[in-house]
């Protein structure tokens, strides 16, 4: 799947900050892939990975899909030039997400929903159905008087596998109601001028839930 000259995209997994970091595959042996010295995308300069250091990484595939896999850094060697090898846990293993829409993963994570508008609903505390970098649906009961293009705050809990927990207050539009039964209503959300960095926690939220199920071997 992933091949010599593919560019990869490297995230730190444990890190306050988002970085993203760019290099190329130089080689490939068995489960290892040795890459030149990366670059941060951000200030353009080389950056200097410790040994043991864990990354989620990204490639685009021939076909225009994106892959992502979780990789550590094994060490430094110089052949033809400096490069660093790093961990490749195999095709098998690799999360393939979507990119004209971003992937909704059905998760269970806390929500504090409050109107815009004061006075259109009591806030409530509920969960999600499912949750993307884009929106989410959320489980109401059927008292509130919810309606399409109303305006909600909302305060996400985003629990990490690593420990890190993120909290989220997101703007969002009500798109549609969902009857499901006579007292619950499943209420789809899309978020609205979300930053750059609140984004990017949603997208490694829903990565990071994505790998947890295939662990366990369940369906993405």
């Amino acid at each position: 799947m992933v091949k010599i000259g593919d560019v990869l995209v490297l995230e730190p997994r444990f890190s306050d900050k988002i970085e993203k970091y760019k290099c190329k595959i130089v080689e490939k042996k068995d489960n290892n892939l040795y890459i030149d010295y990366p670059i941060n995308m951000e200030t353009g300069r080389t950056v200097f990975l410790m040994d043991g250091a864990q990354f989620k990484a990204s490639f685009v595939s021939e076909d225009g899909s994106v892959f992502l896999f979780e990789c550590e850094v094994l060490r430094r060697i110089k052949l033809n030039i400096p490069m660093i090898i790093i961990s490749y846990p195999g095709p098998d293993e690799l999360v393939r997400i979507q990119r004209r829409e971003f992937v909704r993963v059905e998760t269970a994570v806390d929500v504090a929903v409050h109107a815009l508008e004061k006075g259109e609903f009591t806030p409530f505390v509920t969960v999600t159905e499912d949750i993307s970098a884009g929106g989410a649906a959320i489980i109401s009961d059927n008292k509130r008087n919810f309606s399409p293009n109303m305006m909600t705050d909302n305060w996400f809990v985003l629990p990490m596998q690593n420990g890190e927990v993120h909290y989220l207050k997101l703007k969002s539009k009500i798109i549609r109601i969902l009857e499901i039964n006579e007292s619950k209503s499943i209420i789809s959300i899309q978020f609205i001028d979300i930053s750059s960095i609140d984004r990017q926690i949603l997208l490694r939220f829903c990565f990071d839930r994505q790998l947890a199920y295939r662990k366990k071997g369940l369906e993405i």
